[in-house]
């Protein structure tokens, strides 16, 4: 008698769990007027082939490493810190926790998470699990299709968005072990952080960092699998992503 299926580890029952979960594309669309980081290459798209000439449509692009839901590399801020080409394939496969912090963010666009933040989402799901990804849900994806009133910009072209304090990165990266930060802003360092201290901690780790998400309101704050999918660009700082989620 076959014991196919009553196997944990069996293709079977591994499609069974997947195909009972729901999945959730965490993944802003690309366009030219999407918004972008200021001084970031224009995305470019051009036919170069179309099926009445061709038989078949196709397009050539240009994107800038960082555009849209995008995956940061070491190299972008240390001088011999690995390529996104480098990430095992392992490490893109992750659970995430989910903070949501939409109305405090609502309140003060510049809002940095702290750790008494982290601290009391603890109080309520319990110590966040080491290997996890934590998505900061500031609400900002909502404001995605205006790029000024994304970025915030100010009269002097600084950008004001949410993102995460050094020390509540510090304690997630050091004492939680998560695997890496995520956010629905352009960036986990919050727009008025020129210095980009909490990309320099998390990718110094090695960790992920994951901006300008999509559709963390459908994630529960805890038990999603993030499944994160990269452009293998050989020594690149970054690619953009196509993040999925399974939620059970």
């Amino acid at each position: 008698m076959s014991t196919t299926g009553k196997n944990p580890s069996s293709p079977v029952s591994l499609w069974q769990t997947i195909s009972r979960a729901r999945v959730v594309d965490l993944s802003q669309p690309l366009h030219p007027g999407m918004p972008r980081w200021p001084g970031d290459p224009p995305p470019e798209f051009a036919p170069v082939a179309s099926i009445p000439h061709d038989g078949y449509y196709l397009r050539r692009f240009t994107l800038g490493e960082h555009s849209g839901t995008h995956l940061n590399a070491p190299s972008s801020f240390h001088a011999g810190g690995v390529s996104v080409d480098d990430y095992p394939a392992e490490s893109l496969v992750a659970p995430a926790v989910v903070l949501d912090v939409r109305e405090a963010a609502a309140a003060n666009p510049g809002y940095s998470l702290g750790a008494a933040q982290v601290a009391a989402w603890e109080r309520q799901h319990g110590a966040i699990p080491a290997g996890s990804l934590v998505l900061l849900y500031t609400g900002w994806q909502a404001k995605w299709a205006s790029p000024d009133r994304y970025l915030g910009l100010d009269l002097e072209g600084m950008p004001h968005f949410p993102g995460f304090s050094l020390a509540a990165a510090r304690l997630l990266v050091e004492q939680r072990g998560a695997a890496g930060l995520g956010i629905d802003t352009h960036g986990v360092d919050g727009g008025r952080d020129p210095s980009f201290a909490v990309n320099r901690l998390v990718l110094e780790q090695p960790r992920l960092v994951l901006e300008n998400l999509a559709n963390l309101d459908q994630l529960p704050p805890v038990g999603a699998v993030l499944f994160v999918g990269r452009l293998r660009l050989q020594g690149g700082s970054g690619s953009p992503a196509s993040v999925l989620a399974l939620v059970p």
